[in-house]
């Protein structure tokens, strides 16, 4: 029997590869959220907002489930204010810069065997791992 946490883990992954395999067969889009937020400013049509929607009320829905499920969903956030705002720009320009986010070049890129995803996601996890390394051993 696996603990609830490497369970969870499972069904999450088998969840977001089926739902990523399952909008690129219907319809030809990729499964990166940015690019599906960033799609919803758009010229498109109704049926294509439609379908970001509920793609990304689905990504919030599966919050609130598991919310509700595992009897509260706590959340600690070890920062202030003033950085989060900062990680979030970050964040944002680097999806800009990088031609997409993690889900995007590391879920589905990575699965259609793309370089660029691939460079991508290399760099996503190494400036990931640098950052945690001199938040965690350099500067505090």
């Amino acid at each position: 029997m696996l603990e609830p946490n490497i369970a969870g883990g499972i069904v999450g992954g088998l969840l977001i590869g089926s739902a990523s395999v399952l909008l690129l067969a219907a319809s030809g889009q990729i499964a990166g959220i940015s690019g599906i937020l960033g799609g919803l400013y758009g010229k498109w049509t109704d049926t294509d907002r439609l379908w970001r929607l509920i793609f990304l009320t689905g990504l919030i829905a599966g919050a609130g489930l598991i919310s509700i499920f595992s009897h509260g969903l706590t959340v600690t956030l070890q920062t202030q204010g003033f950085q989060l705002i900062l990680a979030g720009i970050l964040v944002g320009f680097g999806t800009r810069l990088g031609g997409g986010c993690t889900s995007g070049h590391g879920i589905c890129g990575l699965a259609r065997r793309s370089k660029r995803s691939f460079t991508a996601t290399l760099i996503f996890m190494v400036t990931a791992m640098v950052t945690v390394y001199l938040i965690r051993h350099v500067i505090t």
